[in-house]
């Protein structure tokens, strides 16, 4: 893979990668699998929301009566 970056960001990120004891390909790595990461729970998330939406929920009450039923001849 290539990367393309202007000399001041290498040089930040050279600086930044020796302060955390890695290197510019590991201040990449680690980036990368925080942003995979930070997608797949967002994903997980989001089928868990449908799902519940789909599914309803129960906020109290009684059941509805049929208009039949309230107005019996």
């Amino acid at each position: 893979m290539t990367v393309s970056l202007s000399m001041q960001t290498i040089q930040k990120a050279r600086i930044l990668a020796a302060k955390r004891s890695t290197s510019i390909s590991g201040l990449l790595e680690e980036q990368i699998e925080a942003l995979v990461g930070q997608e797949e729970a967002y994903e997980s998330s989001h089928r868990t929301a449908l799902r519940l939406m789909q599914q309803g929920f129960r906020l109290g009450g009684t059941p509805w009566t049929r208009r039949d039923e309230l107005h019996e001849r």
